[in-house]
């Protein structure tokens, strides 16, 4: 049996020899002669020599720390012929820097609004490798907005107008793509019940299991978007894209469309890309356990192999639009036409819609209670099904409220993962101990 158990096993002040512990209770074990096997004194368990083997090397495995890190594929800078007709347009309000050709003559930021101004030829930054260029045109931009303000009661009436419409922007998005094989060691403590009576007790059995899940999951292409000047949750809303349809860069993709330099680099953007995999692969390898009643991670330890990235440009239609000193910013997938963006809230439509609400409840209740309680009907019904009423008021309104909101940060890889490549080289559902609990039934005369 290994001595270096993270948990079980722990070297004595004293005595300078190995304490092990009891995996149930935290006790010192001891070696019971008679029966062969490790004995707690003090909560009576009793482990053989196997299992203590296969619980040691379970923590063993599952306490090493994670180890993400990535090796850049992208090294080619621009060439002079690709840059000779590119100028760089910069926003003074916002920070936000675009590239386009000499043609395009931007005058407002499709980030915040503001007015740009050229700073001059275009130059440095690293050459993309890819670029899904843009299947959706200005047209189908305007419609997708027009379709995202449908419905919406709560909104103010000025974003229903048509002034911003020309506004919308075909924009390249800078994204870093991060390829990887995710080798993944965690450890889980899981429980089985088991519950029968008798004419005076109930019982409870809860058997106590260690878990263990190993192998390896492929992640191909987990996007993020390497420009701080916009929202990474805006552009994790419009997501997926069908990397399908990339094909090598080339500057004509860019002619009539804005391009975003990048400021961010793939070592800046890594973190994101790391809690993605990981938030994900968890999860895989979670839903691996299966028949039992309750399952808790203990340990997790994720190391990537193969893990590469490189850099591409996303088309999107971007609209920003300002109201009561706020900016807002909406996005559509240039490829897919997904359209998100958050939503103002009017406050007087808000309260407008609650009191019809509230009244419509309080109305309801009121009669609920008349009907049930026929002549007995009082003030006293009223107040309370008027107070139940205000309360849920705030339903419908909390439901049109939501409806406000599309842009959501993305914290899982899931549609990156590559079909079929989870690999499990180690499973493993190993028993450690049970307890056995019982109540005293309640007497007839107590019921």
């Amino acid at each position: 049996m290994s001595g270096s158990a993270a948990f079980l096993c722990e070297r004595g002040n004293m005595a300078n020899l190995l304490e092990y512990k009891c995996p149930c209770c935290g006790g010192s074990l001891e070696f019971n002669s008679q029966a062969q096997k490790m004995a707690c004194p003090y909560c009576g368990n009793e482990f053989d020599m196997a299992t203590l083997a296969s619980y040691d090397e379970a923590l063993n495995t599952s306490q090493a720390e994670d180890q993400m890190n990535w090796q850049s594929e992208t090294d080619d800078n621009w060439s002079a012929d690709e840059v000779s007709g590119m100028v760089t347009y910069t926003c003074k309000s916002c920070g936000g820097e675009i590239v386009g050709d000499q043609t395009l003559g931007a005058s407002s930021c499709p980030f915040c609004g503001n007015p740009v101004v050229m700073t001059g030829q275009f130059s440095g930054a690293l050459r993309p490798d890819l670029v899904i260029p843009f299947k959706l045109d200005k047209e189908a931009a305007k419609a997708g907005l027009e379709k995202h303000l449908e419905g919406r009661k709560l909104l103010p009436k000025v974003f229903k107008s048509q002034n911003h419409i020309d506004e919308i922007k075909g924009v390249y998005i800078p994204f870093w793509l991060f390829d990887s094989d995710a080798n993944a060691n965690i450890r889980y403590s899981a429980t089985k019940e088991r519950t029968w009576s008798d004419a005076d007790y109930n019982y409870t059995e809860t058997e106590y299991y260690s878990v263990l899940r190993s192998g390896t999951l492929d992640f191909d292409n987990v996007p993020v978007d390497g420009s701080s000047t916009i929202d990474n949750k805006l552009m994790e809303s419009i997501e997926p894209y069908d990397i399908s349809d990339a094909v090598d860069f080339q500057t004509a993709y860019l002619s009539g469309y804005f391009a975003n330099k990048y400021d961010e680099t793939a070592e800046d953007c890594a973190p994101i890309a790391n809690e993605r995999i990981k938030t994900s692969t968890r999860a895989v390898f979670r839903d691996t356990v299966k028949g039992y009643h309750s399952v808790n991670e203990e340990a997790c330890s994720i190391s990537l192999e193969n893990a590469k990235t490189r850099y591409a440009l996303y088309p999107a239609w971007l609209l920003s639009t300002t109201w009561n000193g706020q900016n807002f910013l909406f996005a559509m997938n240039g490829q897919t036409g997904k359209f998100v963006g958050n939503l103002p809230t009017d406050k007087g439509a808000y309260w407008k819609y609650y009191g019809i609400g509230a009244g419509i409840s309080a109305a309801a209740f009121n009669l609920i209670a008349w009907l049930m309680k026929g002549s007995e009907f009082g003030a006293t019904h009223v107040i309370i099904a008027c107070i139940i009423a205000l309360l849920f008021g705030f339903l419908p309104v909390g439901i049109m409220k939501s409806s406000m909101t599309s842009v959501r940060h993305k914290v899982e890889a899931q549609n990156y993962i590559r079909q079929d490549s989870l690999n499990l080289t180690v499973s493993d559902d190993l028993y450690l101990y049970k307890k056995l609990e019982k109540r005293a039934r309640p007497k007839p005369s107590q019921q």
